[in-house]
């Protein structure tokens, strides 16, 4: 593509990679996994060849984004969560941590459930895949994916 061909922006199709925060993977994650909500990992335009795409609800008031690329410009990149996760461990629930201890008292519990959650997050955040697989203009590609924090 050239600066010739209508001034439009450059598309998806130039990234070769990807940079997300681990944390944000792991809110992202979290949220898809517990919630209704639709989380995702998203890169705005102007598209470049390395990329941060950040944490973004797809029902957050302005829409799903895709409205953005109205003005004839390339739609946002979203990255589902879990294809940044490789062998993402189950989601701890709370009845399973009551199970796990079914002699605890109330607060013991608590406790114990949120350091599962605390340690599931952390799995999460050191699992981050090396590449992932993206859509771009119908076909899918593979980028690497580079996880700061």
């Amino acid at each position: 593509m050239t600066d010739d061909e209508g001034g439009r922006d450059p598309g998806p199709d130039r990234i070769r990679s990807v940079a997300v925060h681990r944390e944000d993977v792991a809110n992202a994650l979290e949220a898809t996994l517990r919630s209704d909500r639709e989380v995702v990992l998203r890169a705005t335009p102007p598209f470049s060849g390395r990329m941060r795409a950040r944490l973004h609800a797809l029902d957050a008031g302005g829409g799903d984004g895709d409205a953005d690329a109205g003005d004839g410009g390339p739609a946002p990149l979203h990255i589902d969560p879990r294809a940044l996760v490789a062998d993402a461990p189950p989601y701890p629930e709370v009845d399973d941590t009551a199970a796990e201890y079914p002699d605890a008292d109330l607060a013991a519990r608590r406790k114990r459930h949120a350091e599962a959650v605390e340690d599931w997050r952390e799995t999460v955040r050191e699992r981050v895949a090396e590449t992932v697989e993206i859509e771009v203009d119908g076909e899918t590609r593979i980028v690497d994916v580079t996880a700061l924090g």
